[in-house]
């Protein structure tokens, strides 16, 4: 028993030994004069000075190329095809007939027309010999006489009717593929081929709302096609009254001459909208640019410290932003380093 009671004194003169250090070294610690302050962490950043400089302020719009004029050639009426007189891809003129069909009932309906107008008329011309010898009253007379008229007309419908079985071609223009052959029986709702006028070209575009009074008729844009390095030019012709409420985008029309026929219609072509021209904007890299919430920020070097400023932005080239208010003439901009920066932060810049 006397060997369980030593050794559970030991125990509690050794925990209190420790405890008295501990106070001890707590006491030293906080008895120590406090230091002096280390010197301020400067950050090493990379920064440009920024200077006024020309800057062409333009819209790049993807687009779709439009012939001129373009149909789908059908028939006003029903019936059996008995010529076609057209190769496929080839060039036609305004008015070619492009289509004969079968016509033989209504030309045996204008033979008929045609004999039942001579005698109708026949009949009326001796009506009115009779009416002026007072032998017929004006009533019989005014029945041949309406019996001529429409006999008269009936053969003008027919002959409208035979002008429907020639299929011709509305406008000048290359013809496509055909859908139909020799014999065929077609309806006004048979596709028989597509007609396409493509000497001139129209691109069709669409620009966001916030853009349509920076637009008119008569602009000059620029575009380019899929393959080719060259650069084209069309002219502003239309523009939608109405800004599409789903896309809210407003749908241009330019007009270009397709000389060689250089652009296929339905290819896509990248546009160049040109907005304005600035002579004295302040562009800054576009890496130094923080979006936040209400907007953008960018750090500047003001007496060797990092500054925030928030800007507003205008239009964009490829790796530059032209910043419209926040930043003067000479500023530093500081474009590496950002997302850890913080206000006031003590900088080295080295400019490139």
């Amino acid at each position: 028993m006397k060997i369980k009671y030593i050794i559970i004194g030991l125990l509690v003169v050794l925990f209190g030994y420790l405890i008295w250090q501990r106070i001890l070294t707590n006491r030293e610690k906080s008895s120590k004069p406090t230091t002096a302050k280390g010197k301020e962490n400067v950050m090493s950043v990379y920064g440009a000075v920024i200077h006024a400089e020309s800057f062409a302020d333009n819209l790049n719009l993807t687009g779709t190329i439009e012939p001129d004029e373009q149909v789908e050639i059908r028939s006003e009426v029903s019936g059996l095809i008995a010529e076609l007189n057209f190769s496929e891809g080839s060039h036609v003129n305004k008015d070619a007939v492009l289509v004969k069909m079968v016509a033989s009932d209504l030309l045996a309906q204008l033979e008929q027309a045609k004999t039942r107008m001579q005698l109708t008329s026949e009949n009326e011309r001796r009506a009115k010999l009779l009416l002026e010898k007072e032998a017929i009253s004006q009533e019989e007379y005014d029945i041949a006489s309406a019996e001529y008229r429409t006999a008269k007309s009936q053969i003008v419908y027919i002959e409208a009717q035979l002008s429907k079985t020639y299929i011709r071609a509305p406008f000048s223009g290359t013809i496509g593929l055909r859908s139909v052959s020799k014999g065929a029986y077609i309806t006004p709702t048979t596709n028989i081929a597509r007609l396409v006028k493509s000497d001139r070209i129209k691109l069709s575009f669409a620009i966001p709302e916030k853009y349509v009074n920076r637009v008119s008729v008569g602009k000059t844009v620029s575009f380019t096609i899929p393959e080719s390095k060259e650069v084209f030019y069309a002219k502003v012709f239309a523009i939608d009254p109405a800004v599409d409420l789903n896309t809210r985008t407003l749908l241009i029309k330019a007009m270009a001459d397709n000389v060689g026929n250089k652009f296929v219609p339905g290819v896509f072509a990248n546009v160049v909208l040109p907005l304005e021209s600035i002579n004295d904007a302040l562009m800054v890299p576009s890496e130094a640019l923080i979006p936040i919430q209400n907007g953008k920020k960018i750090f500047v070097m003001k007496a060797g410290r990092a500054r925030e400023v928030l800007v507003e932005t205008g239009g964009r080239t490829k790796d530059k932003v032209n910043v419209l208010s926040g930043l003067t003439h000479g500023d530093t901009v500081l474009t590496t380093g950002i997302m850890s920066l913080k206000d006031d932060v003590k900088v080295k810049v080295t400019l490139r």
